[in-house]
């Protein structure tokens, strides 16, 4: 690396200057979301509910439109405020290196740091054939990179790279002993001065796109590229965030949380809405207010691209953003959201840090982040809310997409369960330390193929973090042979199989196995395409009352297979949804059940 960043302008570096640049930025960006509030709240809506008239109508479009001027400039400032900070603070670091390396050389007699960050030694020792003392010299520092960004390397008659001290020098180990300390120095300051240049340049590329065109239109296509300035920034600061947040667990988030100001939080939602609304450990509230406002960034991203599904995302964003923009009871909170794999969605109906009661839905089979996830998935997780706030109205239900669900093709596998369990275990450990009450009550519901996936996070050591009650709905199996190894006792352990649920009856391997190439009967057997079926007594969970369910759709008109999805529909099967209710509520012992097969 030959250009860039120099070790003298290192050294130099103000970097209060920075962060007093980041505070002008963060001021403007409050500045600008007080005059949007205003606009929006004071101006425009008042003149909408008041008057009536063609000229009240422009006038209420114009000042939308100077409101969405002020959420650019809130939201542009609040990039370059987070670009600034992350600078200053990932400086920090090579910075104080390097004045300790240069207050290290200051203290040694006869050495020099030269411009280009050699290090001069002085004479010493002696030449034991001459007595002579051996003449000192200059080394390069190696800063581990191979290639031309190492100062400490040079081409040799081969035109390799090769470390040395330099063109035609000798490379036995010098007997003067300040050659050793010298490299040493040297290497310490090309270590920090590479890292440094590294860090410069992440950010330079970021906030090189944060620039507007003169005469700004803020419309679809501008939000677009504000979607791809929030993605610059996030990528640049992604080591910052990470020493500060992306690698701890939820506990240590939520602590980190709790102690910033709230100014200092709302620059965090501002500058990075799509990190902070999908951490597990950050407040409900607090995630669906950077969700929300970085939902339209995800739309106007994918508006006109067609690869990897992503009219159906944006179909499915839409859809989500229509709800929100409706008042619901209870009330929507949008957790996460995502165009990773198929589509992230985490939406929940009430608050689940304020609910003494919270539930957990993983949709299953063919679920990916579509109209019908918008429309009927979560429609589920409100079904539940509902009606588990007849019997408690503390209690909030979320539907979890935090994982790629399999289609058709690859549902016999136990791949996308095995990547999904950790982080539908992440994130309920995020729900357990955030939420308010000294005990509350939470339940894992996995419907369809989510069940193996829950049955999988159950699995691993210590079980889903917080949680009281598993609920398996329309089961293909867990993985596991018995409740016991769910980790919440197998009185905790609840099943609801509808009798004309196809999915709850597909076979084991070992019985397609003997079918299809015996061509026998196939054995009777509890054993489902995932383990032991979980209605079965050999499993030992309680089997709750779920009825017959409706049949076919070539004889009911109501889908190919209604019994399988209706388990949260008190019209379709009114005996499942109210003992999820129940269970969700915290009345388990309420619910009516049925023998199991």
């Amino acid at each position: 690396m030959a250009f860039g960043l120099t070790w003298q302008q290192l050294r130099d570096l103000k970097l209060s200057e920075l962060t007093d640049a980041a505070d002008g930025w963060a001021a403007l960006m409050r500045r600008a979301d007080a005059a949007r509030e205003r606009v929006d709240r004071d101006m425009s809506g008042k003149l909408a509910k008041t008057q009536e008239s063609e000229s009240a109508e422009s006038a209420v479009k114009r000042l939308k439109r100077l409101g969405e001027n002020y959420h650019y400039i809130q939201t542009e400032a609040g990039l370059i405020r987070g670009a600034l900070d992350g600078l200053a603070t990932e400086l920090i670091a090579p910075q104080r290196r390097l004045r300790d390396v240069l207050d290290d050389v200051a203290s040694l007699e006869g050495y020099k740091v030269n411009v280009n960050g050699s290090i001069d030694y002085p004479a010493g020792g002696r030449n034991a054939m001459t007595g002579d003392p051996i003449p000192g010299g200059s080394v390069m520092g190696n800063n581990g990179l191979i290639g031309a960004g190492n100062p400490g390397l040079y081409r040799d008659g081969n035109g390799m790279y090769d470390p040395a001290l330099g063109p035609d020098v000798p490379q036995l180990r010098s007997p003067n002993p300040h050659r050793a300390k010298a490299q040493d120095v040297a290497d310490r300051i090309a270590h920090a001065l590479c890292e440094a240049r590294e860090i410069d340049e992440r950010y330079s590329s970021a906030l090189r796109e944060l620039k507007a065109a003169p005469g700004l239109t803020v419309d679809r296509k501008t939000w677009a590229n504000v979607a791809g300035d929030v993605t610059a920034v996030g990528s640049a600061a992604r080591e910052y965030l990470s020493d500060q947040v992306l690698g701890k667990p939820p506990a240590e988030r939520k602590d980190w949380w709790d102690h910033l100001s709230k100014e200092e939080r709302q620059e965090y939602i501002t500058s990075f809405p799509d990190v902070i609304g999908s951490l597990d450990g950050i407040p409900a509230a607090v995630r669906d207010e950077a969700n929300r406002a970085n939902l339209p960034l995800v739309i106007a991203g994918l508006e006109g691209q067609t690869a990897d599904g992503a009219q159906d995302k944006l179909a499915g964003l839409k859809g989500i953003q229509s709800k929100l923009s409706h008042d619901s009871h209870p009330p929507m909170y949008l957790l996460g959201i995502g165009t990773e794999g198929k589509g992230r969605a985490i939406v929940s109906y009430g608050n689940p840090d304020t609910a003494r009661n919270v539930s957990s839905y993983v949709p299953g089979l063919g679920t990916a982040l579509d109209a019908d996830f918008a429309d009927d998935t979560v429609r589920r997780a409100f079904q539940t809310a509902k009606g588990a706030q007849k019997y408690d109205p503390s209690s909030a239900s979320i539907v979890w997409l935090g994982y790629d669900a399999p289609g058709f093709m690859d549902v016999g596998s136990t791949t996308d369960a095995n990547n999904g369990a950790p982080d539908y275990n992440a994130f309920m450990e995020g729900i357990r330390v955030t939420n308010e009450d000294e005990d509350p009550h939470i339940t894992a519901i996995g419907h369809s193929y989510g069940s193996l996936t829950v049955g999988t996070a159950a699995r691993q050591d210590g079980g889903i973090p917080g949680v009281d009650d598993i609920v398996l709905l329309g089961s293909p199996g867990t993985g596991a042979d018995n409740a016991s190894e769910l980790n919440v006792g197998r009185g905790h352990v609840f099943v609801g199989s509808a009798d004309n649920d196809p999915v709850t009856k597909l076979p084991s391997r070992e019985e397609l196995l003997g079918a299809g190439i015996l061509g026998s009967a196939i054995v009777e057997s509890d054993g489902l395409w995932f383990g032991t079926d979980p209605a079965s007594k050999g499993f030992g969970a309680t089997r709750m009352e779920s009825g017959d369910g409706p049949l076919p759709f070539w004889l009911s008109g109501q889908g190919p297979t209604p019994a399988h999805s209706g388990y949260f529909d008190e019209g379709r099967n009114p005996s499942a949804a109210d003992n999820v209710a129940l269970i969700v509520a915290g009345h388990s012992d309420s619910i009516t059940t049925e023998a199991p097969r």
